[in-house]
């Protein structure tokens, strides 16, 4: 009966060995790397400076002294520069009347521009039985959600790859009216995109940029406020446009504060969320501010270069209202220059002047208030 129940026992915990030794692998069999990503500048000719920003806000006759005051004041707010983008129907003068070929070419140059670099191939000798999926609609934060869609399938698809392309579409949304809370986005948003190239494979470990550790997403849309703070839709005067709230802010808040409560755990250990609270506490009671966070790899990683071992936040917000954050572990030490490397050593500038106040300050003279001018004469 001993020996029975020896045999008994050791054949339990070969198996529980067994089993754990199972989920260790199928973890490791889930892993998400980023292999590589290329982001999208765009070309000269579509490039959004001070005169032709100026040009397509003043031929809107729908606006006024004040529209044009409120407009100037946000786009200084916002710190926009000179090195933004948009779609060439907005600067031929089409943004009224935007066609589906409109459309169209700002996806297409933005798509095809980033997986050319991505993918030096014949365009691109993808398989038949290739899966899509389309997230069209999901906001600011898509790119994030679809990193998730990624790690979702990489737990079924073993030995994949995924391909990642994100962009925004502007050419068709261009706000035409004067509703102010609606031409918030015309100073905004602006053309951009890239694409990202994702695998499972453990053996490529050693040819990624990053690795995922861990991701988070949060939606808050069961609060109206929240739901409403970013929406599309149409103003009284029939002009369609993306409505943003004075409650937009407080939503993002709420948002990043429930994300991090599930987030932090997973990537912080005891000992430095203690640290934190500490030194937060000391530096209420010091009054001294934090530094500047760039957030953005497309920036930092050109500028500073980043180090293997090192973790970077990756955060997005977007209608609904949503909020997601990814934590990534760079895998190897990353110094290579991307399409910003003609640009980026200026920022961030010595000096924060801003080109739209030097140029377009004269519009707060009073004077102005008592003279009936037609501005659209002046784009």
């Amino acid at each position: 009966m001993e020996l029975f129940m020896s045999i008994c026992l050791v054949l339990s915990l070969s198996y529980a060995f067994s089993c754990l030794c199972k989920l260790v692998i199928q973890k490791r069999d889930q892993s998400c790397y980023l292999l590589a990503y290329e982001c999208y500048k765009p070309p000269e000719d579509m490039k959004l400076e001070t005169d032709s920003c100026a040009t397509i806000v003043l031929r809107n006759k729908n606006l006024g002294l004040e529209d044009f005051r409120f407009l100037l004041k946000t786009i200084v707010n916002s710190g926009i520069g000179e090195e933004t983008s948009c779609p060439r129907n907005i600067l031929q003068g089409r943004e009224e009347n935007p066609t589906l070929a409109d459309s169209l070419s700002e996806m297409d140059v933005t798509i095809f521009d980033t997986l050319d670099k991505l993918l030096p191939v014949n365009r691109y000798k993808m398989r038949e039985d290739i899966k899509t999926f389309n997230l069209s609609g999901m906001g600011c934060s898509a790119s994030l959600i679809a990193v998730d869609v990624v790690q979702g399938l990489f737990k079924s698809y073993k030995d994949s790859y995924a391909l990642v392309v994100s962009t925004e579409s502007m050419a068709p949304n261009w706000y035409c009216g004067k509703e102010k809370s609606m031409m918030l986005t015309n100073c905004l948003f602006r053309s951009g995109g890239c694409s990202m190239l994702f695998t499972n494979k453990r053996y490529l470990k050693h040819q990624a940029i990053l690795k995922l550790k861990a991701l988070v997403r949060t939606h808050i849309g069961s609060s109206d406020d929240a739901y409403n703070c970013c929406i599309q839709l149409e103003d009284d005067n029939g002009y369609l446009g993306f409505r943003l709230t004075k409650y937009l802010t407080k939503a993002a808040a709420l948002a990043l504060t429930v994300n991090l409560r599930v987030l932090v755990p997973k990537v912080l250990p005891l000992r430095e969320i203690l640290r934190y609270l500490v030194e937060s506490w000391l530096r209420e009671k010091s009054g001294t501010k934090s530094q500047k966070l760039e957030a953005v790899v497309g920036t930092w990683k050109p500028k500073r270069g980043l180090r293997r071992g090192d973790r970077i936040l990756m955060s997005g917000f977007g209608a609904g209202f949503k909020c997601n954050n990814i934590v990534w572990e760079v895998l190897r030490d990353l110094d290579d220059a991307n399409v910003w490397k003609s640009c980026i050593e200026c920022y961030p500038p010595d000096k924060v002047v801003n080109p739209f106040a030097e140029k377009f300050s004269w519009i707060y003279d009073e004077c102005l208030s008592f003279a009936r001018i037609d501005f659209s004469k002046l784009a």
